[in-house]
């Protein structure tokens, strides 16, 4: 079984933000997992956290992880 991710990360890539990573946490709470999104009390850890972890996924740690399927 092949793996999608990580993929090569574009130059200049508009898809990877903030936005990005809000909308993940809030799928996270919609599944009954505390909010990272609101109020805001301080989740801004949390949220660096997943948007590291979602950068991981998508591209990898390193340049020479990233591969096309």
């Amino acid at each position: 079984m092949s793996r999608r991710f990580p993929i090569p990360r574009p130059a200049g890539d508009s898809r990877f933000t903030f936005g990005l990573a809000l909308d993940v946490a809030q799928v996270i709470a919609a599944h009954g997992y505390p909010s990272m999104a609101a109020p805001y009390d301080g989740c801004g850890a949390d949220l660096l956290a997943l948007q590291q972890a979602l950068f991981s996924l998508i591209y990898g740690t390193d340049a020479s992880e990233g591969h096309l399927s």
